[in-house]
């Protein structure tokens, strides 16, 4: 929630807006090359995960990325 709340205040100092949609957790293993998806916030629900995985694919083609809907 203070990272989202920082950014849109930042974006509202330049006319635009923001709304989140959702969030989660990333477990990240970089000796692995590896990232999961998991997880939601408590405030903001949980995100489509699949979305995010594909544009983590997408920055990081060499990368093993995974996500599942459990866990916090």
């Amino acid at each position: 929630a203070d990272l989202f709340e920082r950014t849109a205040e930042e974006l509202a100092r330049h006319g635009l807006s923001c709304e989140c949609l959702g969030g989660g957790r990333l477990a990240h293993r970089p000796e692995e090359r590896k990232i999961h998806v998991y997880g939601y916030s408590v405030g903001f629900g949980r995100a489509d995960h699949a979305v995010t995985t594909e544009k983590l694919k997408a920055e990081y083609p060499d990368y093993k990325i995974t996500w599942a809907d459990e866990g916090y």
